[in-house]
């Protein structure tokens, strides 16, 4: 998989990375919260504004290159000296099953060296990306409900990764 890079996004990306939430959300997550939750995180978690805050308030954006083509991204923060948070990790359907991903969270390791921990949030219900974090030796550590507004919860596992 030598075509796949990740990029550390500029602020010129932020469209970008909007649009490509925009498709991995339509197609991933409507079955699973619908689609008006769907609506509502897309338009308060990734217009233009909360993506600079985000990235404002330090999380390190990546756009997933494979071919040369943006086909997903992952966001990080270093939320202690060897512990990072995992706050996104997104890639197209179309690029699903083909080792993607798991090259992705290698170049992740590689690129964060200091990294001995990584934890993250996932909608219980998302069984295929569960099924891919336990795979790469997540464990599950906390079961947790999220008050994001509007009367929608995100209801999460909180998973680790310990190197």
């Amino acid at each position: 998989m030598e075509d796949l890079k990740l990029k550390p996004a500029e602020k010129s990306d932020i469209t970008a990375i909007a649009k490509l939430a925009s498709d991995i959300w339509q197609q991933h997550y409507v079955p699973i919260i619908g689609q008006e939750q769907v609506a509502y995180m897309l338009e308060n978690i990734y217009n233009s504004d909360s993506l600079q805050k985000q990235i404002e308030d330090g999380h390190h954006f990546s756009l997933v290159m494979v071919g040369g083509e943006a086909e997903g991204f992952v966001s990080v923060s270093n939320t202690e000296t060897d512990t990072y948070f995992l706050h996104k990790f997104y890639i197209n359907q179309n690029q699903q099953g083909m080792g993607v991903g798991r090259r992705v969270f290698e170049i992740l390791l590689e690129t964060y060296p200091s990294m001995q921990q990584i934890v993250l949030t996932v909608n219980r219900q998302n069984f295929k990306s569960i099924n891919f974090y336990f795979k790469l030796g997540f464990k599950i550590i906390e079961v947790k409900d999220f008050d994001i507004g509007n009367g929608y919860f995100m209801n999460d596992f909180i998973m680790a990764w310990q190197r």
